[in-house]
């Protein structure tokens, strides 16, 4: 092993480069000094620039002296042909006609691929335990009276709770009000009005969002019974579009550990829309494409993207 790092390589300059490596150091160490000193005393102002100048000079005149003489010995000492030798494959490195048959270089490329590759699997594998997958190759075959059953914890959260959160989420904006209600025991039911730009109905289950239906302000979002109506889409077709982009939103704000920061986040992007007939496309900087207002807010920034546009 120790013979085949030792290939290619001159030991007497590889020890000659070493001392010029800390020859160097020390004289780059000796021009930092020259500048934290600065201009020692002397009877006189000129005569302190002078002695400053002079000292620096010489200084980096010793750093370019022995960075040639480094970049001199660098060559001398040579390169093993192959930086990591795998134990007795590293013989093959050897071969003359290595150009032709580069089996040894091949080899090595596929030692680090390997390395490569299970060093991302074992970060996949912490990732995937983490998550406690329930439906994994182990489990198919137990049975179900076996099996423990796990309650959902995040899905019971108490009603006070959920109403402490909506609450404080209300106040974030003062532009946005949000009505709670629950017309079917304790799911609730959120009426978000969005200054005079729009009306949205979200209908959860604990904090967890199931639909969300946006209309215009001025459209009527309840039943003839006097319930809000969460079934019948807008007559509008820009709010339509805002329906289907707010559909998109809740599939993209997933974070089951942490139901009321999908919620914040979910509101924090529908409040983007309120100025959704101000705003310019971001791409085309028109205000209207189609006869539409851009509909799409990038969910990371919250610019405004006519639906053609933010592909």
């Amino acid at each position: 092993m120790a013979d085949t790092l030792s290939v290619g390589i001159n030991l007497d300059a590889f020890a000659h480069a070493i001392n010029a490596i800390q020859q160097l150091r020390s004289s780059v160490t000796r021009v930092f000094d020259s500048l934290k000193d600065g201009m020692k005393n002397k009877e006189t102002l000129e005569g302190r620039e002078k002695a400053f100048i002079s000292d620096f000079q010489e200084n980096l005149h010793a750093v370019n002296r022995d960075l040639n003489e480094l970049e001199r010995l660098s060559n001398l000492v040579g390169r093993p042909s192959e930086s990591h030798p795998l134990h007795n494959s590293g013989l093959l490195s050897l071969d003359p006609v290595q150009d032709k048959t580069p089996l040894y270089s091949q080899l090595l490329q596929a030692y680090k691929w390997s390395n490569k590759l299970q060093y991302h699997a074992g970060l996949a594998s912490s990732l995937l335990n983490q998550q406690s997958l329930k439906r994994s190759a182990m489990q198919m075959g137990v049975s179900a009276k076996r099996r423990p059953k796990v309650q959902p914890t995040t899905l019971a959260l108490p009603p006070q709770y959920v109403d402490d959160v909506i609450a404080r989420i209300d106040r974030m904006f003062p532009d946005m009000s949000i009505h709670l209600s629950r017309p079917n025991g304790s799911s609730a039911v959120l009426l978000v009005t969005l200054g005079k730009v729009l009306k949205a109905i979200v209908v959860m289950r604990s904090l967890f969002i199931d639909r969300t239906i946006v209309k215009a302000y001025h459209e009527n979002v309840y039943t003839e019974d006097g319930k809000l109506d969460i079934w019948s889409k807008s007559s509008y077709q820009v709010f339509q579009k805002v329906t289907d982009h707010a559909t998109t939103a809740l599939l993209h704000y997933q974070l089951p550990q942490m139901p009321d920061v999908v919620v914040r986040s979910f509101m924090t992007w529908l409040r983007s829309y309120i100025k959704l007939f101000q705003a310019p496309c971001q791409r085309c900087g028109k205000f209207l494409q189609d006869g539409l207002p851009p509909t799409w807010r990038d969910f990371r920034t919250l610019e405004a993207f006519h639906d053609t546009c933010r592909q």
